[in-house]
């Protein structure tokens, strides 16, 4: 089986714990290199080619905006190879009670039909949200896994977690 860890991630500024921080890496992006590690698959950055801007606050509002607006934000790198894979491990912070919008624009830009996603989130208290049932609208012909939400104050401490998510999602 042959799997693909998709995931956006926002360094810099972040909401963890209660308090504003300066991530160099984003949470989701650490968890997503734990289940590479755990997986052997491989990963692929979800970007735009407009970036939020570096004030947590205002790329909250940027990103509320979007979803009001049922945005799809450009996306600054694309796969070539889709079909290769056969599981789609999805990765996101939950902003606004769902993905944050790129991630639309990543479901939409890709056939996922008779594929497994397994989605997984890190949050700040809101859990997977209404994130799961999102990737079913968009992948109506893909098996959507039961997802898995991280806290973002503790991604570091959390490969128990993953590694316990995976094994009861992996063959």
């Amino acid at each position: 089986m042959k799997i693909l860890i998709a995931y956006y991630s926002r360094r810099g500024e972040n909401y963890v714990s209660g308090d504003i921080v300066n991530l160099p890496v984003g949470n989701t992006e650490v968890a997503a290199g734990m289940i590479q590690k755990l997986t052997g698959g491989e990963t692929f950055r979800i970007d735009t080619v407009k970036q939020y801007p570096a004030d947590y606050h205002e790329a909250t509002e940027v990103a509320q905006q979007e979803l009001r607006q049922n945005a799809r934000p450009e996306l600054a790198s694309h796969l070539d190879n889709i079909g290769d894979y056969d599981l789609v491990i999805l990765g996101y912070p939950n902003w606004w009670g769902t993905m944050p919008m790129a991630v639309f624009s990543f479901l939409q830009e890709y056939d996922l039909s008779g594929k497994t996603i397994l989605p997984f989130c890190t949050h700040e208290g809101s859990g997977l949200g209404r994130s799961c049932s999102d990737i079913k609208k968009l992948c109506p012909s893909a098996t959507v896994s039961g997802g898995l939400a991280i806290q973002g104050g503790s991604v570091h401490r959390a490969e128990g977690e993953i590694l316990v998510w995976l094994k009861g999602k992996l063959p």
